[in-house]
């Protein structure tokens, strides 16, 4: 008897890790989906043209770049959530999502959530953690529940456009955001 409600417990330990999993993978689908309709709306059209995301002058464009890093594991985690979507059946009914005339989900225009992590890094005169930002985050925008991890990368990736600044202080990582200091005298035209 003890072994069955042992094993009982374990299974639902495993159902709800699981879940939390799919949750996670839906919420990297969505970030993939949209990172890959940035790539194909800001490509130019004559950059569209060329073979094999390729520019004029021989380098490879960022949309192209960006596929083959991680095509593999980005269509691996498309293709596992699509499945598990698909197996769940059930309609979404998230306030943001509307269905085409295609079958296809398209969500509506909402902040982008490098946009939103830049505005409340904004508001702080010190540096902030990522998950000071992120509870911050879900607390002025209940919709919106990325993963600690999804959090750190848009704040990562903030970091290489030059929009935030990082500081390291022994093992923690904080962000501060890039204010635009004074425009030097020469360079007004």
């Amino acid at each position: 008897m003890e072994q069955a409600a042992s094993d009982l417990e374990k299974n639902h330990r495993r159902q709800q890790e699981l879940a939390e999993e799919l949750r996670t993978l839906k919420q990297e689908e969505a970030l993939l989906a949209d990172i890959l309709s940035l790539a194909e709306r800001y490509e130019g059209p004559s950059e569209r043209a060329l073979p094999s995301g390729r520019r004029r002058n021989g380098s490879a464009t960022p949309a192209a770049r960006t596929a083959t890093a991680g095509t593999t594991d980005a269509r691996t985690a498309v293709a596992r959530t699509k499945d598990a979507r698909t197996a769940d059946a059930r309609p979404d009914t998230r306030p943001d999502a509307r269905t085409t005339k295609a079958g296809a989900k398209e969500t509506s225009h909402r902040p982008l959530l490098g946009d939103l992590l830049a505005e409340l890094l904004g508001r702080h005169h010190e540096p902030c953690t990522a998950k000071e930002l992120r509870d911050e985050l879900m607390a002025k925008h209940p919709k919106r529940t990325p993963t600690p991890q999804v959090v750190r990368n848009t704040l990562e990736s903030l970091v290489a456009k030059g929009r935030i600044q990082r500081h390291k202080q022994q093992r923690s990582v904080m962000y501060t955001l890039l204010r635009p200091g004074p425009a030097a005298p020469g360079d007004a035209d």
